[in-house]
C-alpha cells in the first residue's frame, strides 16, 4: 500500500521541490552580488583611484616637480588602471580612432545609466594616441566626496561657453554628452537618444569652427541599467535635478566603442541643424551596431561568440 507520505515524497522528488529554498535563496543571493557587490567594487575602484591621485599631489609638494609633469604621469597610472578594467571585465573594443583628427574637434556621445565606456574611451585614447580629452560633466559631480582633484586630473570641468571655446581654438580634444542626467536616467534598452532640444555644443562647434565626432558605445545599457523610469523618481530628479534612481548591474558585458566619421565644419548652417545632423549621425551608429530590443543574455554571450550585427 503506498501511503500518502510516500506520494508526497515522490512529488517532492519528481518536482523539486525539496530544493525550492535552496533555489530561492540562491536567486536572492545572485540578486543582491547584481545590484550591491559589484556596484560597490566599481565604487572601491574610483575611490583607488582619487587615492593614486593624492599621492601624487603630496609627491608634487614634497619634491617641488611640475604638478603638470605630475599630472601627465598620473592620468598615465589611471589610463592603465581602467583600460586594464575594460580589457579584463568587459573585453572592451575602441573602433573608429582614425576619425579623431590631430587638431582641435568635439566629440558627441550617448551617456550611459553609468558612463564607465566613456572612461574606457578616453584612457585607451590616451594610451594608443598620447591625445587627452577634455570633457563637460554635470556639476553635481563635483560634488561628490573625494572626487574634485580626481576629475580635474582627468580633465573634467563643468563647461561653461568660454571655457569650451577656448580649449577648442587652442586645439585640444573636447567631449560634450548633450542628453547629460536625463539621457542617463531615462533612457532605456531601445538607447532613444533624449537631448531635449539642446543646441549649445553645435553654436560652440560652429564658433570654434571644428568637427564633431559622433560616439556610441554598443551594449552599454546592458552592462549597468537604471530605474529612473519609476515616475517618482522621475519626479524627484525633476524637483531636485538631482540623479537619486539607482544603478545596479555590472554585468560583463562586451563593450565597443564606435567613433562615426567627422560631420565638418560649415559655415552655412545653423546650430538647429548641426544639432540634428549630430543626433542622426549617433541614431546612425545605434541602428548600426545595436541590437533592438537591448539584452543582456546576448550581451554576455558576445563576449565568446562575436557580434553578427550588420551594418
Amino acid at each position: 500500500m503506498i501511503y500518502p507520505t510516500d506520494l508526497a515524497y515522490i512529488f517532492e522528488e519528481w518536482t523539486g521541490a525539496e530544493h525550492l529554498q535552496e533555489y530561492i535563496f540562491s536567486g536572492i543571493s545572485w540578486l543582491l552580488i547584481a545590484l550591491v557587490a559589484v556596484p560597490l567594487w566599481l565604487f572601491c575602484y574610483i575611490y583607488l583611484s582619487a587615492f593614486i591621485v593624492q599621492i601624487f599631489d603630496k609627491i608634487s609638494q614634497l619634491t617641488g616637480y611640475s604638478s603638470n609633469e605630475l599630472q601627465q604621469k598620473c592620468f598615465l597610472v589611471l589610463a592603465y588602471l581602467w583600460d586594464s578594467f575594460g580589457k579584463i571585465w568587459h573585453g572592451y573594443e575602441l573602433h573608429g580612432l582614425e576619425n579623431i583628427p590631430d587638431g582641435p574637434a568635439l566629440v558627441i556621445y550617448y551617456h550611459a545609466a553609468l558612463p564607465i565606456d566613456y572612461i574606457f574611451f578616453i584612457t585607451r585614447l590616451f594610451l594608443q594616441r598620447k591625445i587627452i580629452c577634455h570633457t563637460v560633466v554635470d556639476r553635481f559631480v563635483f560634488k561628490l566626496p573625494g572626487y574634485k582633484r580626481l576629475l580635474e586630473t582627468l580633465c573634467m570641468f563643468t563647461g561653461m561657453k568660454k571655457d569650451c571655446l577656448s580649449l577648442l581654438k587652442d586645439g585640444s580634444l573636447m567631449s560634450i554628452s548633450p542628453g547629460g542626467t536625463r539621457e542617463a536616467l531615462f533612457s532605456d534598452g531601445t538607447y532613444k537618444i533624449m537631448w531635449c532640444n539642446r543646441t549649445g555644443f553645435a553654436q560652440v562647434a560652429i564658433d570654434a569652427k571644428v568637427p564633431i565626432i559622433p560616439m556610441f558605445t554598443q551594449n552599454v545599457r546592458e552592462a549597468y541599467k537604471t530605474l529612473g523610469n519609476i515616475r517618482i523618481l522621475k519626479w524627484l530628479y525633476e524637483y531636485s535635478r538631482l540623479p537619486l534612481a539607482p544603478v545596479y548591474g555590472g554585468y560583463p558585458v562586451k563593450l565597443r566603442t564606435y567613433l562615426g566619421e567627422p560631420i565638418l565644419y560649415d559655415p552655412n548652417i545653423t546650430a538647429e541643424q548641426l544639432a540634428e545632423k549630430t543626433k542622426i549621425a549617433i541614431q546612425a551608429l545605434i541602428n548600426k551596431h545595436q541590437k533592438l530590443p537591448a539584452n543582456t543574455g546576448r550581451a554576455l554571450l558576445e563576449r565568446f561568440i562575436g557580434n553578427d550585427k550588420k551594418g
